[in-house]
């Protein structure tokens, strides 16, 4: 009986995502003109990431080391977050949407039957990179950030090669692994960085 629930809660689920990615991209057969611009930012808008990182660097040079150092985590997070989205790929192997539903159209040419599909690794290096110049950096820089990963994780959708649930857990794993490892990083900043070299953060 319980197994019966468990099966029919799962296949519902896997029916409502399956119909909201068709709603998705049923969307993007009407903007034929906007596909290319999502399309290029679903794959390069991470390199905003790299600019935002760069600022946060810059500004907290003058807060003192371990400011400074906690804003070298943004790369730092997204390889780290990449890595346990490597495996978890692997692991899971789950077939894109576009390889499941091959009659739908979607924007972009559909990605080979071994780039799986969950979690998506845009959306993960998007919710780590967010979360960790949310650590470093000041509200602005953090709001850009958070709405640059929304935008990016929404676009796998939109162009239709990830599901709803691959860029939800995406970004959230993502999030995750970026805050543990600066809340790891700043716990062992506050025990090797001398006091009169940590600095005082401005607000």
């Amino acid at each position: 009986m319980i197994e019966r629930a468990a099966a029919a809660t799962l296949a519902g689920r896997d029916a409502f995502d399956a119909g909201l990615y068709r709603a998705v991209v049923g969307v993007s057969h009407h903007t034929g003109g906007l596909n290319g611009l999502v399309g290029w930012w679903s794959d390069y808008g991470l390199a905003l990431f790299v600019v935002l990182a760069g600022l946060a660097w810059w500004r907290a040079r003058d807060r003192g080391l371990r400011d400074a150092v906690i804003a070298l985590w943004v790369p730092g997070a997204m390889v780290t977050a990449f890595a346990v989205s490597s495996v978890l790929k692997l692991m899971i192997q789950e077939q894109r949407p576009c390889r499941a539903m091959p009659t739908v159209h979607i924007a972009v040419p559909c990605p080979g039957t071994s780039d799986y599909s969950f979690p998506s690794n845009h959306a993960v290096l998007a919710g780590a990179a967010a979360v960790a110049v949310c650590f470093a950096a000041g509200r602005l820089l953090a709001a850009i950030a958070v709405v640059n990963a929304l935008v990016i994780a929404a676009s796998r959708v939109y162009i239709g090669v990830h599901y709803p649930h691959d860029v939800a857990v995406g970004l959230l794993a993502g999030a995750l692994v970026s805050a543990a490892g600066a809340l790891l990083l700043a716990r062992i900043l506050d025990r090797i960085v001398p006091p009169r070299a940590v600095g005082l953060p401005s607000k």
